[in-house]
């Protein structure tokens, strides 16, 4: 079988944060020291292959995501968690760092598309409640583990998103609350709730549709606006908690499937206008430039999703960076709101958390334009050229909005600022010359 084994490594408590020339250096060490293992010896001498690795670094330490075959999901956490703490103590630099976990993560489509394959005496029911129900009564007892336990994963200092504790319609019975009452349900929302301080970049004040102090504008008061705030329930706690606990959880979906996409391109050598596979999220992309998505875009876009969302629960976060991280954005919250209807949590309270949050990371909504078909030719039009997408940024979705914004060293447009003429994966188009 083959896992993605995530692997959330820090640095030693009192260490100063990386700074960014730092964080390219330990994405180098944690590479190559990866790159060094071909396979890995398990009990009664197992072999688990290393299939590949990707590093994101960030200040306060690294998430690998590792994928491997091995014969269980358990020797796979195992194996790769101790690989990765050997790695890090044959680097000298990076001897003191602590490996805080080693787990392979839920995915949720494949959960549903392994219960619809199956077959014989246990095959699931085929109405979607009831089947879903059914996934849930053989899973209750590890979700039930890991919402006892999952407050502890918010510690590190950083803001926290989680609110009081006493959000409407919570508490352990989950009597009178939302979805369907029933304890397994319970169980879910307080498994996600407890995801929620982990998205340290952001308050409770980000789900309800407050821009930060500092960037208002001056002498503008909205009193009516913070009333409303007040007196509205579906902003409580709970509303909250749930969405920033479904982004945290849906982060690892979507980096997983958008890896599974890299592999789909790779092994077709195709882009997605072409291929013959089922594709997870590339081919929700604009679809006019689906003939540029090849394999080298789909490895870029990966890393931006993956350089993202460490910056969303890192405490670094401040503004998106590129194109490319509007699109990540746009796939991370239709993610979200997927695995909270997946568990029946997904209530119109939740569901606007969700989206005045995605309101308030945007500076912008001007990327849906690309996926307008009546500008399909704007391309070629200078008369199509506005704030925020232009012909000649739609030739650098990598490229930073300005000197001030992140992107990842390996996804960032080196030719785009200069070349117009280039495609999204950062490639000449074709008759473009030289």
């Amino acid at each position: 079988m083959s896992y993605v084994v995530t692997v959330e490594t820090r640095l030693p408590d009192g260490a100063v944060v990386l700074d960014p020339l730092q964080q390219v250096g330990t994405s180098t060490l944690l590479e190559h020291g990866f790159d060094a293992v071909e396979a890995i010896e398990g009990p009664d001498g197992i072999e688990i292959d290393v299939v590949e690795t990707i590093v994101a670094v960030h200040p306060g330490g690294a998430i690998l995501k590792v994928f491997v075959r091995a014969p269980s999901l358990e020797i796979a956490e195992h194996a790769v968690g101790s690989v990765a703490a050997d790695v890090l103590e044959r680097s000298e630099l990076l001897a003191d760092w602590v490996v805080e976990s080693s787990e392979v993560k839920l995915h949720i489509d494949l959960t549903r598309e392994s219960l619809e394959a199956a077959d014989g005496p246990d095959a699931p029911p085929s109405d979607l409640q009831a089947r879903r129900a059914q996934h849930a009564a053989r899973s209750a007892d590890a979700v039930r583990t890991a919402g006892d336990g999952s407050g502890a994963r918010g510690e590190g200092g950083a803001a926290d998103v989680s609110g009081d504790g006493e959000g409407d319609g919570g508490g352990d019975g989950d009597e009178g609350g939302h979805g369907s009452g029933d304890g397994r349900t319970a169980d879910h929302r307080a498994h996600i709730r407890g995801l929620a301080p982990r998205l340290s970049s952001f308050t409770p004040a980000s789900f309800h549709g407050e821009r930060d102090p500092d960037e208002r504008e001056p002498d503008v008061e909205e009193p009516d606006e913070r009333e409303h705030d007040e007196e509205t329930p579906g902003r409580g706690a709970e509303a909250v908690e749930l969405a920033a606990g479904a982004l945290v959880y849906a982060s690892d979906v979507l980096i997983d499937e958008l890896y599974d996409d890299v592999q789909t391109l790779a092994d077709e050598a195709t882009t997605v206008a072409d291929c013959g596979s089922e594709l997870w999220h590339l081919d929700a992309l604009p679809p006019r430039y689906a003939g540029t998505y090849d394999e080298l875009f789909a490895r870029r876009f990966l890393v931006t999703a993956i350089a993202l969302t460490t910056r969303f629960t890192d405490g670094s976060f401040q503004r998106l960076g590129c194109l490319a991280e509007e699109l990540v954005l746009k796939l991370l919250v239709e993610q979200a709101h997927a695995t909270l209807d997946l568990y029946g949590l997904l209530d119109p309270d939740t569901a606007e958390a969700l989206d005045r949050f995605a309101d308030g990371v945007y500076e912008d909504r001007d990327f849906e334009w690309l996926y307008d078909d009546s500008t399909e030719d704007a391309d070629e039009d200078p008369a199509f050229e506005g704030p925020g997408v232009t012909p000649s940024t739609l030739g650098g979705w990598f490229t930073p909005f300005g000197d001030d914004r992140y992107v990842h060293p390996y996804a960032v447009d080196e030719t785009a600022e200069s070349d117009p003429g280039s495609t999204p994966s950062g490639h000449r188009a074709a008759g473009g010359g030289s």
